[in-house]
């Protein structure tokens, strides 16, 4: 049985076979046919037959090359677009953008005031402008000095430069860049006084205030001063001069940066003292005379609503108001000198946060228009003259009436730089200069 099955399905096997043999014959026969039945027609196409093909080829060879140059732009395209992410990244690091958005703040304020009734927005946008890329220079320049200090402390260590991001060659570069684009931008827009204030304070940034953090605790008052000129430089941008009135708001800011850096210094000990910087906090177990300096400055904040008032810079709703926020953030730091923790000193801080807005604002809203500010900004002026030699020598030997002396008096209590009732900046242990009228 099994003998015959194989035999039947090998004669089926060779009979497939042969009736596959005998198809693929008559195909090939048929194929020869064709072949010969259009060879004469071939002869004739072969020309546009070849063209054809050729046509096609191309066509299918352009359409690779569009492909491979599509998917080419569009790798250039989004490797562009992470490279412009990535330095972004770190040159808003490297600026320190929001504090150099604050300084910027500072300085724009500074030019409403002492641009009178009418605003040049124009003037204030390339002031505004050339404050934030100097600010960025010289917030560049400080990560470039302290690149080691930062490597050491937990909440800079993953700066730019620290973690290897960006070379110090490149830092460098980007500071110059910036910096001496914002001072012509300054120089060209606005005046050479602006302009020489933006570099002075760049200067006294980097350059003073930076290795005087590793020198002695006095860094934070130069630090004040340094916070204290962008007002004055956006008035100097739009007044074209510094007046007595002009003095308002860097005063407030300079008594304000006291308190809140003291705070600030408070808070993180131990971060500066990994990092190798001499702050005043770090001299001071007990936190009692870093609470001192925080509270008297906060003190000195009470009588700038009045003289602001009193100079006619602002309505007397100002005065009111400013008296309210100083007592308020001196209620803070009377909290934490009675009570040296990092709740009272962080309470503090965030008080310190909220003032300098609200100032700012404050004065915006109440300034008053300049055909007010007239005369009192002329007796300024007066206050501020000063008289030449031969003027002292005929001082000295003619009789001042009792009329002149009472003017005198009066134009001299109103000319009393806000500074006069501080203590002698920037030693803060001094006392306070007593102030003897003529």
């Amino acid at each position: 049985m099994w003998r015959n099955s194989l035999s039947f399905s090998a004669k089926l096997i060779s009979s497939s076979n042969l009736a596959r043999n005998y198809n693929y014959a008559i195909i090939g026969s048929s194929l020869f046919h064709h072949s010969q039945f259009y060879s004469a027609a071939a002869a004739g196409t072969a020309s546009s037959t070849s063209d054809s093909l050729k046509s096609e080829s191309t066509r299918v060879l352009g359409s690779s090359s569009l492909v491979d140059t599509t998917s080419l732009s569009a790798f250039s395209a989004s490797k562009l677009r992470d490279a412009v992410k990535f330095y972004g990244r770190c040159y808003f690091e490297l600026s320190k953008a929001r504090l150099s958005l604050l300084v910027v703040a500072t300085s724009g304020t500074g030019y409403i005031l002492g641009s009178g009734s009418a605003i040049d927005y124009a003037g204030l946008c390339c002031t505004c402008a050339g404050t934030m890329m100097v600010a960025a220079s010289a917030n560049t320049l400080n990560q470039v000095y302290e690149i080691k200090n930062d490597a050491l402390m937990k909440r800079t260590r993953h700066r730019p430069l620290p973690s290897g991001r960006l070379t110090i060659p490149h830092a460098v570069a980007w500071a110059s860049c910036v910096g001496v684009s914002g001072t012509a931008l300054l120089a060209w827009k606005a005046n050479a006084l602006a302009a020489g204030l933006a570099a002075s304070n760049l200067v006294l940034y980097a350059f003073v205030y930076t290795p005087l953090k590793q020198m002695h605790p006095i860094n934070t008052w130069v630090g004040a001063i340094v916070g204290a000129i962008p007002p004055l430089l956006g008035w100097a941008a739009a007044a074209g001069e510094v007046s007595l009135n002009s003095m308002i708001l860097p005063a407030a800011l300079y008594f304000w940066q006291i308190p809140h850096f003291m705070a600030l210094a408070y808070l993180c000990r131990k971060d500066y003292a990994d990092g190798g910087f001499r702050m005043f906090s770090l001299a001071d177990s007990s936190g009692r005379r870093t609470a001192m300096v925080a509270l008297r400055n906060c003190l000195y904040l009470l009588p700038l609503g009045y003289l602001a008032y009193d100079w006619g810079v602002t309505s007397g709703w100002f005065c009111l108001e400013s008296t309210i926020l100083a007592l308020a953030i001196s209620g803070t730091a009377l909290s934490f000198y009675l009570d040296r923790t990092s709740n009272s000193a962080r309470r503090m801080f965030r008080a310190s946060l909220l003032y300098l807005p609200v100032f700012m604002s404050g004065l915006l809203f109440h300034r008053l228009p300049e055909s007010q500010q007239c005369q009192t900004v002329q007796n300024a002026h007066k206050s501020l003259d000063l008289p030449s030699s031969s003027e002292l020598l005929l001082d000295e030997t003619e009789h001042v009436s009792q009329q002149s002396k009472a003017e005198s008096k009066s134009v001299g209590a109103r000319g009393r730089p806000p500074v006069a009732y501080a203590s002698v900046a920037p030693f803060p242990f001094l006392p306070a200069p007593t102030y003897v009228p003529n």
